[in-house]
């Protein structure tokens, strides 16, 4: 591990305690992205809007692997590209800045935005038809899911325009031939629906790759199931439902990556 991983933890004041929290839960889906074999070394990236500011998000120091980050050592930026804090002194990712902060000025309910490069979720992305309706994890982002198209690798800060029009309202987001991202109300909301983004890609590459025949679920089937997931999770984020899952995966960093609070 690196030196830089190992900041001191900041003592945070009382009045902070909110700050502390997102900054724990954002290190935990670093954490979390790393252990489900999410990552790409140290590139792609996880940001939250700090709390009570709309022009000021937290993401990972860039050079640093998705299991050194930790709460105190999250890099704070605002919408102009101008680094506030910066406890390791490795900056940001220019690309990660680019998609962010897109998305971050656009969408104020977006308060978690997470994008990954993985195997399942890139060959997926190269598909002309995109995720496709065939199983229960899948059957959550129908109508919910927007798609844009590859310009090259995210340094353009004028493609920030075409990709949050591309997003609108919606969520969840395939970067065709690039990877996937998901926006959250918190931070758990964006890892549970990248969490069950990547299964249903994974599920969708075996189910074509077997060669069997595919049973087809009616529209009517698709969008009821949609609409319990949007009820499960508007229960957890706008009603203050207990988030039971999120709490489990937490519980397991507290075995796995003691240190991720710091």
């Amino acid at each position: 591990m690196t030196s830089a991983a190992h900041h001191t933890a900041k003592a945070w004041p009382a009045a902070d305690d909110q700050i502390l929290q997102i900054r724990i839960d954002l290190a935990a889906a670093y954490r979390l992205i790393h252990r489900l074999d999410l990552d790409d070394s140290i590139y792609t990236h996880i940001s939250v809007r700090l709390p009570g500011r709309q022009d000021r998000f937290l993401i990972n120091p860039y050079g640093l692997r998705f299991e050194e980050v930790t709460a105190s050592n999250l890099v704070t930026v605002d919408l102009d590209g101008n680094v506030m804090d910066d406890p390791t002194g490795l900056g940001i990712n220019p690309a990660g800045f680019t998609i962010h902060s897109a998305i971050h000025a656009a969408r104020h309910d977006a308060i978690c935005v997470l994008h990954t490069h993985t195997v399942a979720g890139i060959a997926v992305a190269c598909q002309k038809q995109g995720l496709l309706p065939l199983n229960q994890w899948s059957l959550q982002f129908t109508d919910c899911l927007a798609y844009h198209d590859y310009e090259g690798i995210a340094l353009d800060l004028d493609e920030r325009s075409r990709l949050v029009a591309d997003l609108g309202d919606k969520f969840v987001m395939v970067l065709r031939n690039h990877g996937m991202l998901t926006c959250g109300r918190s931070v758990a909301e964006a890892f549970k629906l990248m969490h069950n983004l990547e299964r249903s890609c994974r599920a969708q590459l075996a189910v074509q790759s077997s060669g069997a025949e595919i049973i087809e679920l009616s529209s009517a089937v698709a969008r009821k199931t949609a609409g319990q997931y949007a009820s499960f999770y508007d229960a957890i984020e706008t009603n203050g439902v207990p988030d039971g899952e999120w709490a489990a995966f937490k519980r397991m960093l507290e075995r796995t990556d003691p240190d991720f609070a710091n």
